[in-house]
């Protein structure tokens, strides 16, 4: 077995002087990061998120699609409910020659006849369309609502997370403060001997730590930013949107006020009660097409000089012979769309109360929420960090504890902005169903 020696002792401190100048290259390049803005802050003045929502109102592109429709829509009852335009028909009855005038003056039967006729739809078939058309238009005006508060809602979520992520930007600038002072702590107790060197390699892992975390927080914001200009019609190079501070809604409806509220105010329940509406008047026109459909006219004859005008009345009607290949099937079909709308209204209404409810159940719980991290878990925290402090800087505990404290107070303060956000969402998805009754 071999003999085992001691390394030299100038080897032994070489060794050591190339970590002490590997971790103070270390500590420089953190120094560095540290001190380079983790985010660069929006130079823009904060606005409201309900501002962004009447911007949208005005500019988003799916909503002035749907007011267009639906102002289209409304045109087409008075269209429906009038005659087809008449028909007028001039001919030239000549005798012996196809020449015009032919006959005038010898026949008895030539003749320039004037006539016009009118289409007369079977009885009562006008007033069904033109109350179906109705149907159509309501339908459309719901469409037209449901998408207002379908975008008000987007642009109230991208909002809010956006004010979310704004407050987790600010709140790792001043972590990063936090680790500045603890990491100069840390190398002042490490210079002393009441430290160790892990302590200050600690305090680096956690400084290296947060920049990572602000890198992905500048990806998150840049994304919510560009969707929440999406929705309100600017163009994507445009400048920054920086939210104003959020605070939680107070939200008045009563359990029993829930469902009356959703019937009332729902835009996707009028849509669908429009829709079973429609559905209905389809299946009387289908019916009232068993009623043939009638023709009216009326000629009048110019004869030549020494003959007798002639006068001509007609009436015509479409007969339908074939019921049972056209008007009973479109009678079937119309039934099995009506049975279809009403059951569809059925699923709109039981999926709208219980998005209601549940909406409502998440609101109270982060009502709770929001007072446990304002009135206890922060303060809390933030006594916990301070105590922590003190203590490692008389040696009383050890870094890790110290460490500890800070993450926890900033996962705290992320949480109850978190909870603000959700909070605020989940009203914007109430608002969203029964409109601003809440």
């Amino acid at each position: 077995m071999g003999e085992w020696k001691m390394a030299p002792y100038s080897d032994f401190r070489r060794s050591i002087s190339q970590s002490m100048l590997t971790l103070i290259a270390a500590a420089f390049v953190v120094a560095t990061l540290l001190d380079a803005p983790l985010v660069e802050a929006s130079g823009e003045t904060p606005v409201p998120v309900d501002a962004l929502v009447t911007e949208a109102m005005h500019s988003n592109p799916e909503i002035a699609a749907a007011r267009s429709h639906w102002q289209g829509s409304s045109k087409v009852p008075r269209q429906v409910s009038t005659l087809d335009d008449p028909e007028v028909s001039l001919q030239e009855f000549t005798v012996g020659s196809p020449a015009p005038a032919s006959g005038y003056e010898t026949s008895d039967f030539y003749y320039t006849g004037f006539g016009v006729s009118q289409d007369v739809p079977g009885p009562g078939k006008l007033r069904l369309r033109a109350r179906r058309a109705e149907k159509d238009a309501d339908y459309a005006r719901a469409v037209f609502e449901s998408a207002e508060r379908r975008v008000a809602e987007k642009v109230r979520e991208t909002g809010f997370n956006l004010f979310f992520l704004d407050r987790v930007r600010e709140l790792l600038e001043r972590t990063r403060g936090d680790l500045q002072v603890i990491a100069h702590t840390a190398e002042q107790q490490y210079r002393t001997g009441m430290g160790q060197q892990q302590d200050v390699l600690k305090a680096q892992l956690a400084a290296t730590s947060i920049l990572k975390d602000s890198e992905m927080n500048r990806d998150d914001i840049a994304a919510a930013e560009a969707s929440l200009k999406a929705l309100i019609g600017r163009e994507p190079d445009t400048g920054d949107i920086a939210i104003a501070d959020v605070t939680p809604t107070p939200f008045k409806l009563e359990e029993t006020q829930l469902g009356d509220a959703a019937e009332a105010g729902s835009a996707d329940l009028e849509m669908a009660r429009a829709m079973a509406a429609g559905s209905k008047d389809a299946l009387d026109i289908a019916r009232h097409d068993y009623w043939p459909d009638f023709t009216v006219g009326y000629q009048y004859d110019k004869t030549g000089p020494g003959f007798r005008d002639y006068y001509m009345l007609t009436l015509g009607a479409k007969i339908p012979l074939y019921f049972w290949r056209k008007q009973t099937p479109a009678v079937e079909q119309a039934a099995a769309e009506k049975a279809s709308a009403e059951s569809q209204l059925h699923a709109t209404r039981l999926e709208t109360l219980s998005d209601l409810r549940s909406n409502a159940v998440a609101i109270r719980t982060q009502d709770r929420i929001i007072t446990l991290y304002s009135d206890g878990l922060i303060p809390q925290g933030e006594a916990t960090f301070r105590s922590a402090d003190a203590a490692y800087r008389t040696g009383k505990v050890d870094f890790q504890t110290l460490l500890s404290a800070v993450i926890d107070l900033l996962n705290l303060r992320e949480g109850y902005y978190r909870a603000i956000a959700d909070h605020e969402i989940a009203v914007a998805r109430v608002k969203q169903i029964i409109g601003e009754q809440s």
